[in-house]
């Protein structure tokens, strides 16, 4: 376990240490959206389009599994919101109130811990985030929001290839896997992961390649930019 937390600490140490590198006319301007937020039914490919999206735009990745193990640590909350200045730590809790409001939130620890790692992330820019409810936490003027689907079937394929299991395991797999997503934006947001409407963009890929899907999200991206 200790290996663990040293290896997620250094992980963050290096992304604080980019963050601190960045030249200030290198960072985005505040009207400017430069979050990508990934929310994917499992065997979609929305791991995949993410990464592709970071590669081509430059921009910083963060997985689901990272944002999990960040946000279990107090330590990883507090370093990380050390990167902001006084004013953006200020904007940052005037926001967390705001949502707590609006979205009539009771927050447990890991919450707390999840809201403050997603701003940071947020303030930075330049970032795209898998999961964790990313979407529903980040302020709609200040990130793109997509939702990546595909039919069962196609889905259960890609699972059983990237696994290498029969198509009955990948279809447990991927039914439990969906069931768990839903359940975590239920209890932490009281939403419905897959109500459309949550979404700035929703891409089926089980029509379009995920080099299709890239240029859509990119074309989305410029054209809220414009």
């Amino acid at each position: 376990m200790k290996a663990k937390i040293r290896s997620i600490e250094q992980i963050v140490e290096e992304q604080v240490k980019r963050w601190r590198m960045t030249p200030e006319q290198e960072k985005k301007d505040e009207k400017t959206i430069s979050v990508i937020t990934i929310s994917r039914e499992p065997g979609s490919g929305g791991n995949i389009l993410a990464k592709r999206l970071s590669d081509q735009l430059g921009f910083d990745l963060f997985y689901q599994d990272f944002i999990h193990s960040m946000a279990e640590s107090a330590h990883v909350s507090v370093r990380l919101l050390e990167t902001l200045d006084e004013k953006g730590v200020s904007v940052l809790e005037e926001w967390i109130d705001s949502l707590v409001d609006k979205r009539h939130l009771w927050p447990d620890q890991y919450l707390q811990h999840l809201m403050k790692i997603l701003g940071t992330i947020g303030k930075h820019g330049s970032s795209v985030i898998v999961g964790r409810g990313a979407n529903f936490l980040l302020p709609p003027e200040k990130r793109l929001s997509v939702r990546v689907i595909a039919p069962l079937d196609t889905r259960v394929k890609n699972v059983s290839r990237e696994y290498d299991v029969t198509v009955e395991d990948a279809k447990t797999r991927v039914l439990k896997t969906e069931s768990d997503r839903k359940a975590f934006i239920k209890k932490y947001f009281n939403d419905d992961i897959r109500d459309p409407l949550n979404y700035d963009l929703i891409i089926n890929t089980g029509a379009l390649s995920i080099d299709d899907a890239a240029n859509a999200v990119k074309g989305a991206l410029s054209r809220l930019n414009r």
